[in-house]
């Protein structure tokens, strides 16, 4: 899967994506089509280029030379279809040959500039002077492309006459319409004789189109992880996420001037349940899980202090309402077939499983009972499941993890809807018990909800 589908289903691995500042519809095109890797090599590999590019973007001696670069990505035109119809032999238009002008010129300009920054090597762009210096004959040094009068020996002559004419009225328009017809002719077999010697080079123009599109990627990609304060992840069997954060909410707690909680967790493989009370954080835990596996796995860093990650086949979120009205499934049916989808899956396939307190709108009595079987075939796969849950007595054999949660010492202000998150601790603990936590009462008196429906409901228990 692309990133291209994947951003229409991960809304944290979409703002992550949306945000890279990429400066061509090349580059553009390249992270859309960036596939979901799990070749180690290929990863560590394209987090060594970033590495690589994170200090000189931190050194003002380099500011000229990365100003000029990224203002040359952004004049990169996607060429793509011209190229193909170059490679297949057709003959180019005047605008066309402008085009693969532009672009040869512009790739010895940014290989200038990558040389200057010592990071050629990266990624190497391939030398096009020779197709520079069949568009441009006289050596002009100017992008513009135009059929020079060195191409052919009967130009000049004609074009001299051709001003002469036109300056003097007392010639017949017949003869004017005489030389621009043959003017149009030599220029047409020169474009013709130009498509041909530039249809070999038809493959080195698309390397360097495609390899320009990566380097403003990569650029994008190495300053969003210095402008986010991003890791670069470590792969190994488990995974161990440090000060991790989702990154949507966590800039936007910051600008908003608010508390944000990093959170600490550690899973192997098998199965892992998290229980927690309401709003303690279960499912923005989920998801900047997910959204850490997918930057990672797309060569990109990660958003936390430090990440040892797994590489996995896929990451698979059943989180909120799967509903399916057009298929006339309610919100348990939907939501258990997805899950069965992707149990079966586990069997074939490592993936990285993320289920939200799964057969939540079921009776209590199946909905335990279909958790405890989930969470027990799970425990048996090869790759990586979280399920968070309120059910209690599980009974299954697995790590638990409990969000600690409330806690009143939080804050001197008076708790009310508008201020309780900050009066939750989202960090997590080893949990040896098999209950769920039990603070909704607690909460609901404190934010003085009405106390005989408390009353009423504390005798119940």
């Amino acid at each position: 899967m692309t990133v291209r589908n994947r951003i229409k289903t991960d809304e944290a691995f979409q703002y992550a994506v949306q945000s890279l500042e990429l400066l061509s519809p090349v580059g553009h095109r390249r992270l859309m089509s960036l596939p979901f890797c799990n070749d180690v090599t290929h990863l560590e590999q394209e987090w060594d280029r970033m590495d690589t590019l994170l200090p000189l973007l931190q050194d003002t001696a380099h500011a000229k030379p990365l100003a000029e670069l990224r203002h040359q990505l952004m004049s990169l035109h996607d060429i793509r279809n011209t190229l193909l119809q170059l490679q297949s032999h057709q003959t180019m238009t005047e605008v066309d040959l402008f085009e693969i002008k532009h672009l040869a010129h512009l790739t010895g300009a940014i290989r200038h500039n990558l040389n200057l920054l010592g990071v050629t090597d990266l990624a190497p762009l391939p030398d096009l002077d020779t197709v520079y210096h069949l568009l441009d004959p006289d050596n002009t040094g100017i992008d513009n492309f135009y059929i020079y009068d060195s191409y052919d020996p009967s130009l000049a002559p004609l074009r001299r006459a051709l001003r002469q004419l036109q300056s003097d009225n007392s010639e017949s328009q017949q003869a004017v319409s005489d030389l621009l017809e043959r003017h149009d002719a030599i220029q047409q077999a020169v474009i013709q004789r130009l498509s041909g010697l530039l249809a070999p080079h038809a493959a080195l123009l698309q390397e360097a189109l495609e390899t320009a599109g990566y380097w403003d990627l990569l650029l994008a990609k190495t300053q969003q992880a210095l402008d986010w304060h991003l890791c670069r992840p470590q792969c190994g069997d488990r995974m161990e996420l440090r000060e991790l954060v989702h990154p949507q909410l966590s800039r936007r707690h910051h600008e908003l001037g608010l508390r944000y909680q990093p959170v600490d967790i550690t899973v192997q493989r098998g199965v892992c349940l998290i229980t927690g009370a309401n709003m303690a954080g279960k499912t923005v835990l989920l998801k900047a899980i997910g959204c850490a596996q997918l930057m990672a796995q797309h060569g990109m860093f990660v958003a936390a202090r430090s990440a040892t990650l797994p590489t996995v086949d896929d990451v698979v979120s059943c989180i909120g309402d799967e509903q399916d009205a057009l298929r006339g499934l309610s919100s348990f049916a939907a939501e258990i077939l997805r899950i069965s989808d992707n149990l079966r899956r586990s069997r074939r396939e490592r993936l990285l499983l993320l289920i939200d307190e799964p057969a939540r709108t079921t009776n209590p009595v199946e909905g335990r009972a279909i958790v405890r079987s989930l969470a027990t075939l799970l425990s048996r796969q090869e790759g990586y499941a979280l399920l968070t849950t309120h059910y209690s007595g599980l009974d299954v054999d697995c790590r638990r993890l409990r969000v600690r949660g409330f806690d009143e010492t939080l804050s001197q202000q008076p708790v009310n809807a508008g201020n309780i998150s900050s009066f939750i601790d989202y960090s997590l603990e080893e949990d040896l018990s098999d209950t769920a936590p039990r603070e909704a009462l607690r909460i609901a008196e404190l934010l003085g909800c009405d106390e005989e429906m408390i009353k009423e409901a504390k005798a119940s228990l």
